[in-house]
């Protein structure tokens, strides 16, 4: 309750998207200097900070069948696509969604942007994923394919970048303008405006934002750990992550009014009986780690009892993301290392999530 009670007090003054979570053990200004998200002057006219992001990678999906065929296997609707147009608003050109087993759980969580060169006839869009499983999604709808007029072909020239703002705290000081060309694509992060913007460029990132600064890709990492955002294997383990659970909706991943996609009866099922007892959550660790950081699927335990509130999923550092039981994150709760030594785990509500979820 204390953890939510400081997060609904930080979010108190909310008169602009500021980001206002931030771990409250670090005065903020120490904070944002240690994470290289601010520089070392104030005034020095650092406005982005851009984090290259090689463990995502992008595949080209284009041709006559290519909406239908993604659509049916995606939990989400397509952005759009063609030659940018001035009604578009910017988060239109892009889509966060994940591709699902027929048991319902995670396979890939993927961002998807509308390609500019598509026409009507031969829509086609790129789809960011993590770059460990680029062969794997490959196969993957290669077997859905069928006889459908598709090709699917990485684009290893491209590369990823996260935009973000120099400071969580600070609003936008110098507004982005959304870019989509032949070789460049800058838009809005559709998952939540926490997670600033997504840049797709063959060119050096930093160059292409005004008053922009190269970061540091772990300070990117504790960023989204503690907004509570997963991506990639670590996070979403293929097979065995539920979508519901991982977030998916806060992160305007599914739709549930399209078309029928694999794995959508248990997701559908899901929400309408609603009824998540478990989710993805921010915890924080107090305490020594291991060299090597706490292992994935280590058992998060209630002090007081030992009753299992779940387990911890991934993490940077003193931060990561833990599935537990919703009820039971007041806590107090702990880990047990491998070396036997007791790391104190706090769940925190980032204040971003909907108030049902606080």
């Amino acid at each position: 309750m204390a953890a939510v009670a400081l997060l609904r007090g930080a979010a108190a003054g909310r008169g602009s998207p500021a980001w206002h979570w931030r771990p409250s053990w670090i005065p903020r200004r120490c904070l944002a200097h240690r994470s290289g998200l601010l520089g070392d002057n104030p005034e020095d006219g650092v406005a982005w900070t851009c984090f290259r992001l090689d463990e995502r990678a992008l595949m080209r999906v284009r041709g006559p069948d290519a909406a239908p065929f993604l659509l049916g296997l995606l939990t989400n609707e397509l952005p759009l696509s063609g030659p940018p147009t001035g009604a578009a608003q910017p988060s239109a050109r892009a889509a966060y969604a994940h591709f699902l087993n027929v048991q319902g759980r995670t396979l890939y969580d993927v961002i998807l942007y509308g390609l500019p060169e598509s026409t009507e006839e031969a829509p086609g869009f790129l789809l960011e994923c993590d770059s460990s499983v680029l062969g794997t999604l490959q196969k993957h709808l290669s077997m859905y394919k069928i006889r459908r007029k598709v090709t699917m072909e990485p684009r290893p020239e491209l590369h990823v970048w996260a935009v973000l703002p120099r400071a969580p705290h600070i609003p936008e000081a110098v507004p982005l303008e959304e870019r989509v060309e032949a070789t460049t694509i800058l838009t809005r992060d559709p998952r939540t405006v926490r997670m600033g913007w997504r840049l797709l460029t063959q060119d050096d990132g930093p160059a292409l934002v005004p008053k922009a600064q190269l970061g540091d890709l772990q300070d990117y990492h504790m960023h989204r750990y503690q907004q509570g955002i997963p991506e990639g294997v670590c996070d979403l383990p293929p097979g065995v992550a539920l979508p519901l659970e991982s977030n998916l909706v806060f992160m305007n991943g599914v739709s549930f009014t399209k078309g029928c996609y694999v794995g959508q009866e248990l997701t559908a099922r899901t929400h309408h009986t609603g009824v998540i007892r478990k989710r993805l959550f921010p915890v924080r660790l107090e305490g020594p780690l291991p060299a090597n950081g706490v292992t994935p699927g280590t058992l998060v335990t209630v002090t007081a009892t030992g009753q299992a509130a779940g387990k911890f999923r991934a993490g940077q550092g003193h931060v990561g993301l833990a599935l537990l039981r919703s009820e039971m994150i007041k806590g107090p709760l702990h880990i047990k290392t491998s070396e036997s030594q007791q790391v104190a785990v706090t769940a925190l509500v980032p204040d971003w999530w909907p108030t049902a979820a606080k």
